[in-house]
């Protein structure tokens, strides 16, 4: 059996850069080195990890560590938290820019918009995310979407920028919205990423979103440090417990796990060309 991790924040371990609270994190965590982490990940079949960006400095160690290793491949992106430190920054915008060029770089984001903690402005939050769907288009690369109590404004965005010619390919991150904006996403042929929230949600309609997930769009993702799954709430967060995420969606819709494993890591082979 082999699974993926879609959607991971490691690059902060044994760095002082990058995001802060992740970096934070890691820190508390200690004892381990990137390495172990990453090792601990493929003795429990999880053998290739995608390292997600937050920022320009972020995304810059998300390159680094996607070239230290084979298992790991990486997304470059500014989420929505940071818009309001990049927005007016051209020459961190053009060096953002740059990232897209470097190898193993597999997708853009995370990005998206944010209206629940609204850290950045709305505005900006729009600006940036507007920046990295054209990006992507450019270059032809999928993104890794963050949208959080904001799909009335994320929707007409993101149409705006699609097209016949250059169809918008991507994932929604950690989705936890409702029957709606899951079948709106389906339309739009969108991957939806589910992480350990499922295996401690409380919401009995969101349970029943994740029941009606298509096989063919579904992808896991741990969001590692954050989000760890039952039964191990309270530890630090890491890419080998995507198998808890996997074995408790099996259970919750009914398949066989060994075909949950196949289908999602086929999933994300095809968005990411792993």
């Amino acid at each position: 059996m082999e699974l993926v991790d879609t959607h991971c924040h490691i690059q902060s371990i044994d760095e002082s850069s990058g995001e802060k609270a992740t970096s934070q994190l890691w820190t508390k965590r200690g004892g381990s080195s990137l390495s172990d982490v990453i090792d601990r990940a493929t003795a429990n079949h999880v053998n290739k990890l995608i390292v997600v960006g937050c920022s320009l400095a972020d995304s810059q160690l998300a390159c680094r560590v996607a070239g230290s290793s084979d298992h790991t491949w990486a997304s470059v992106g500014i989420h929505p938290h940071e818009a309001k430190d990049h927005v007016r920054d051209k020459q961190a915008l053009n060096k953002f820019k740059d990232l897209v060029k470097q190898p193993k770089v597999v997708a853009i984001g995370e990005c998206g918009l944010d209206y629940y903690y609204q850290h950045s402005q709305r505005a900006d939050q729009i600006k940036i995310l507007q920046f990295q769907l054209s990006l992507a288009i450019d270059h032809d690369l999928p993104l890794i979407f963050h949208v959080r109590q904001a799909f009335d404004d994320f929707w007409p965005i993101f149409d705006s920028h699609n097209s016949l010619e250059h169809p918008i390919r991507g994932v929604l991150h950690s989705y936890t919205d409702n029957h709606k904006n899951l079948e709106l996403a389906l339309e739009r042929k969108l991957y939806i990423g589910i992480n350990g929230i499922a295996t401690f949600n409380k919401n009995p309609e969101l349970t029943d979103v994740y029941t009606r997930i298509p096989l063919n769009n579904l992808l896991l993702e741990t969001d590692s440090p954050f989000l760890t799954p039952a039964p191990i709430r309270g530890t630090i967060n890491e890419p080998k417990n995507i198998r808890l995420i996997a074995e408790y969606l099996a259970g919750l819709r009914g398949e066989e796990i060994g075909q949950l494993a196949k289908s999602t890591t086929n999933n994300a082979r095809k968005l990411f060309c792993l």
